[in-house]
């Protein structure tokens, strides 16, 4: 003991706490994993672009980079509508409804496989097809169409080549007593004409109509396209296109409707094919 007055020395034990060592911690596991998924994105990437043609990997990029185009007047939407109602009668026609008439499938690279000459010449036509769409479409810069012909035509590509669809509504019409041309279809051909000095691919012509009511004694649907279509034939021919290119003039009557109402005015069309491989 120590003698009064003296105090007990105090000691006080401090205990170092250490954190686990480096290889005991997550954080490297996490950075591993992004690095791994990286790699194998990269791989993926690698082997997607040998295992494909060049025309596939084209339509893989045009998948992920849609190409609608946007309405002049909308609500500021950046969708695909460009901010229009998806019922709206301007909107409904540029939604892709519809196909070619003959041989249809979405995708030219669909029929088969095709030599590395036949893919060149293939994108060398889609370009050209392309610059033909804009023209029609209004797309790139200021548009050299009228608004009111832009609301009639709808434009797609396909195997037979480029269609493109003029169509009428409730407010304008393509015809006045069923065979006779009004001043819009009128405009429209000189449009098409305009883009036939793009390509020099030949052009085929397809009347179609909407479906008369079942009660008349007689369909009248076969010889009306048909007129149709041979006037239209006419009007391309006075606006300055070559005869020789118009290869083939076809009615379709109310066989290949755009709606599923075949009685709609929405069907009442006239298709012009810039088709391919000429």
């Amino acid at each position: 003991m120590s003698g009064d007055g003296e105090l007990a020395p105090v000691i006080i034990k401090r205990k170092k706490v250490v954190g686990g060592d480096g290889h005991h911690g997550g954080a490297w596991k996490v950075a591993y994993a992004d690095f791994v998924t990286a790699m194998m994105a990269f791989f993926l990437l690698m082997w997607l672009l040998n295992a494909t043609t060049e025309k596939q990997r084209k339509g893989i990029a045009d998948y992920f980079s849609p190409t609608i185009a946007m309405a002049r007047v909308s609500g500021g939407g950046t969708g695909a509508l460009g901010g229009d109602s998806v019922f709206a009668e301007n909107t409904l026609p540029r939604m892709g409804t519809g196909s070619t008439s003959l041989h249809a499938q979405p995708e030219k690279g669909a029929a088969g496989a095709h030599t590395s000459g036949e893919d060149d010449e293939d994108a060398v036509e889609e370009e050209v097809f392309e610059v033909v769409e804009d023209l029609l479409m209004g797309r790139g810069g200021e548009s050299m169409v009228a608004d009111e012909l832009l609301e009639h035509i709808v434009t797609r590509t396909t195997d037979e080549g480029l269609v493109i669809e003029l169509f009428e509504t409730e407010q304008a019409r393509l015809f006045r007593d069923e065979t006779k041309p009004t001043k819009l279809l009128e405009d429209l051909s000189r449009l098409i004409v305009e883009a036939s000095y793009i390509v020099t691919n030949g052009l085929a012509v397809e009347g179609h109509t909407s479906a008369y009511p079942i009660v008349m004694t007689e369909n009248p649907a076969w010889e009306v396209s048909a007129a149709r279509a041979t006037v239209f034939r006419e009007l391309l021919l006075s606006s300055g296109l070559e005869s020789s290119r118009v290869t083939r003039v076809t009615s379709y009557a109310d066989r290949d409707p755009v709606r599923k109402n075949h009685m709609d005015i929405r069907n009442n069309r006239i298709e012009v094919v810039f088709l391919r491989g000429q």
